[in-house]
């Protein structure tokens, strides 16, 4: 997976732009959690590259920047649960999951 790092409050801006054209995956990860590592590492066994096509996943560390990862659950209208994946299209929260909810399959189906 080509992860996009989200570690800037611009950056949902340019994110909602950005899902005008391509959707947007943003997952949302505690690095103190084994349940979010479970979880990112089942995401990216399933990942194929041509998914990269398809969706911009960024990656978001909610430890190292918690307000930022506040700011995400406010500005696209999602509770905050971490781990957390949102799917973004046309500025706006389309699909959002958390916890053992988290699934690859569900993801590339709400893409279409």
């Amino acid at each position: 997976m080509n992860w996009n790092k989200l570690t800037e409050e611009g950056q949902i801006d340019a994110i909602k732009q950005l899902s005008e054209e391509t959707p947007v995956l943003i997952y949302k990860h505690s690095t103190r959690c084994s349940l979010s590592s479970m979880s990112l590492n089942r995401l990216q066994r399933n990942w194929k590259d041509e998914d990269n096509q398809q969706v911009a996943p960024y990656f978001l560390d909610l430890i190292a920047n918690r307000q930022l990862s506040d700011q995400v659950s406010i500005d696209f209208g999602i509770p905050h649960e971490s781990p957390q994946v949102i799917l973004v299209k046309n500025g706006k929260a389309v699909y959002d999951n958390s916890h053992y909810g988290i699934s690859y399959s569900e993801i590339m189906e709400h893409l279409k």
